[in-house]
């Protein structure tokens, strides 16, 4: 029964208790306090709604912000982790392989508002090496639900 809650309100977290009772094929009390134990193991983390900001109208920037920093004796990643994650303005955090530590994902109001969390509260972090900025310019496809489609390339093929 697990499972399938979870895979069921993984894709679409506004179904009813009743939708997923049938699911699981239980009871509506059932799937309820099933997901209030899986709430309070924090095996679901939160629910969230996927919105297109591009369609609202106001002016918003998006990072990928890579992060190399110097790792704590003892602790690992994870105090640097912390640090990190609790600055207000980091909406998703990861440890990851390859060319840097952490990638972190933020959002502002403008690319001058993102460079100036970069400079002002992530660079001066005490253990942060560097850092690299990359800019989100157009998203397709977000959370597993595709938000913009690509356009058809109009361009002449070369015979």
């Amino acid at each position: 029964m697990r499972t399938r809650l979870l895979s069921a309100i993984e894709n679409h977290a506004r179904i009813s208790s009743e939708d997923l009772a049938a699911i699981a094929c239980t009871t509506p009390e059932e799937v309820e306090l099933e997901l209030d134990k899986l709430e309070s193991e924090k095996v679901i983390c939160g629910y969230h709604t996927l919105i297109n900001w591009d369609k609202v109208g106001e002016e918003r920037a998006d990072a990928l912000i890579e992060v190399k920093v110097t790792p704590q004796k003892g602790v690992g990643f994870d105090q640097m982790a912390e640090r990190i994650y609790k600055l207000p303005d980091v909406t998703d955090m990861f440890l990851i392989s390859g060319s840097c530590d952490f990638v972190i994902f933020i959002s502002g109001k403008s690319m001058r508002e993102i460079a100036m969390f970069v400079s002002e509260q992530l660079s001066t972090i005490d253990g942060v090496l560097s850092t690299t900025t990359q800019f989100i310019l157009k998203k397709y496809k977000q959370d597993g639900f595709i938000v913009e489609k690509a356009a058809k390339d109009e361009r002449l093929e070369l015979a």
